[in-house]
């Protein structure tokens, strides 16, 4: 590390973690909502096809247990940098 580096302290650290997974959430979020309409497509729609249908509907069970742990993690980590800050 070079001299002109600073540390940074550990709610700054908390506070840029969870801005890069607020923006992971977003993304994710806009995943979901396309997997849902390829789905849709699958499932009853144009392309009606069983198959893709329940391959993409797995993809979308999956994709939205990210979701969801993302958004759990992002609570978790707002929570500990306000720990912090009061504590200081």
């Amino acid at each position: 590390m070079s001299d002109n580096e600073t540390l940074k302290t550990q709610t700054d650290y908390l506070r840029d973690v969870t801005s890069q997974l607020k923006e992971m959430r977003h993304y994710a979020q806009s995943n979901t909502e396309t997997l849902s309409a390829q789905w849709l497509a699958f499932d009853a729609g144009e392309y009606k096809n069983d198959t893709f249908a329940a391959a993409i509907n797995d993809l979308l069970t999956r994709q939205g247990a990210v979701l969801e742990t993302l958004e759990k993690t992002v609570q978790d980590l707002e929570i500990e940098a306000n720990r912090i800050e009061n504590e200081a």
